[in-house]
């Protein structure tokens, strides 16, 4: 079926219908590692629709099309319970004091942000417009959907990944990321001894790599690299012979560098102990002037304003997707970022209308159906 007979029956997907999706899917728990219920109700949302779609190996949501455009956004949530509710702007209680301001209806839980708001209103677009779907697991923890996504199918013509932007932002870069475990041991002894032990030897690694990396405070974070422990465990060990330590750090790599680069850096610091790297994802800049971001920015002035290009200082699933695919991508979604993984996430249900229609003009656009 084309794009254009797809838009025909738009109206099979009303934003009544996507907005009913969105909100089953808020309401499903969807941590990272427990995304199949949520999976299935998406898999029966196209299946209603007229349209194949299946669980993969991997817990991916697939449902292939048309490949002028893959539409892809991750399944899975951060932990943490907020009540799924959605507030009126014509409720006239102090708990609806967010809608009353925005004159909106809101819906507040967790993933309406960060990614489920963009996954609803990509599988809507995808429905209406007849392009290609793919609903990925693990993308906050180690992206395991998405790479299983790009070893697994041919590379599309384009790609829009979901992450929230905001109706009228598009973001085109991400920073790269580089997990690494320093280990090191040491003589156990008296604390009263002046020779450094094996958490002191961690410390003073890390010390050196930060001072490594200090940038300039006018600097924009983008691009910068961003050094931070996140997890530090140490102390004697149980037969009390020597002192352990095992800390785990994050390195956040602007587009100027790459993950080689960085890593040298870090080593060249250590002098006592060892480091182990995880597989590193790659930085990732797009240029504004591709066929996706002329898209947006026509459909976007259709819709709701002037496009805003965006460069995020974290990292997505469009990094991968940029590392193994020589195709025009974006990311784009509903949502205030700032609420992403926060206690008061919370979605703007006309907002989240306004990205359907957004999408379903560019992944019309991109797949040649636009006839006006």
């Amino acid at each position: 079926m084309s794009a254009t007979t797809h838009n025909q029956d738009a109206a099979d997907v009303s934003h009544e219908v996507a907005r009913q999706l969105l909100i089953d899917l808020v309401s499903i728990p969807s941590p990272t590692g427990e995304e199949r219920d949520a999976a299935e109700r998406l898999v029966a949302f196209f299946e209603t629709h007229g349209r194949d779609a299946w669980i993969d190996e991997a817990g991916n949501v697939r449902a292939p099309a048309d490949d002028s455009v893959l539409l892809t956004s991750h399944v899975d949530t951060v932990p943490g319970e907020i009540p799924v509710e959605v507030q009126s702007a014509d409720e006239d209680d102090v708990e609806a004091d967010v809608a009353e301001e925005t004159g909106e209806d809101v819906l507040w839980g967790r993933g309406s942000v960060d990614a489920t708001g963009p996954l609803a209103a990509m599988a809507a677009a995808a429905v209406r417009t007849g392009v290609s779907f793919v609903g990925v697991v693990g993308e906050e923890t180690n992206s395991r959907g998405a790479r299983h996504l790009v070893e697994d199918r041919e590379e599309p013509d384009a790609i829009i990944n979901g992450e929230p932007s905001g109706t009228t932002g598009i973001t085109l870069g991400y920073r790269g990321f580089l997990a690494g475990t320093y280990v090191a041991t040491s003589e156990s002894g008296h604390t009263s001894r002046p020779e450094p032990n094996a958490i002191q030897h961690a410390t003073e690694w890390w010390t050196s790599v930060e001072d490594a990396f200090e940038n300039d405070e006018y600097q924009p974070v983008f691009e910068r690299v961003t050094a931070k422990p996140v997890d530090i465990d140490g102390g004697i060990s149980d037969d009390g012979l020597s002192v352990e330590t095992t800390l785990d750090v994050q390195l956040r790599i602007p587009p100027s560098l790459d993950a080689e680069s960085v890593r040298e850096t870090a080593e060249a610091e250590l002098e006592i102990g060892t480091v182990s790297w995880d597989e590193p994802i790659p930085p990732v800049m797009e240029s504004p002037r591709t066929e996706v971001a002329r898209a947006f920015r026509v459909a976007i002035r259709e819709v709701c304003g002037e496009t805003r290009l965006v460069r995020k200082t974290g990292t997505s699933d469009m990094n991968l997707y940029a590392g193994a695919w020589d195709c025009p991508m974006a990311t784009y979604g509903p949502g205030n970022s700032d609420l992403d993984h926060a206690p008061d996430e919370r979605l703007s249900l006309a907002e989240f209308d306004e990205s359907v229609d957004v999408l379903e003009r560019v992944a019309a656009t991109l797949a040649g159906g636009d006839d006006e």
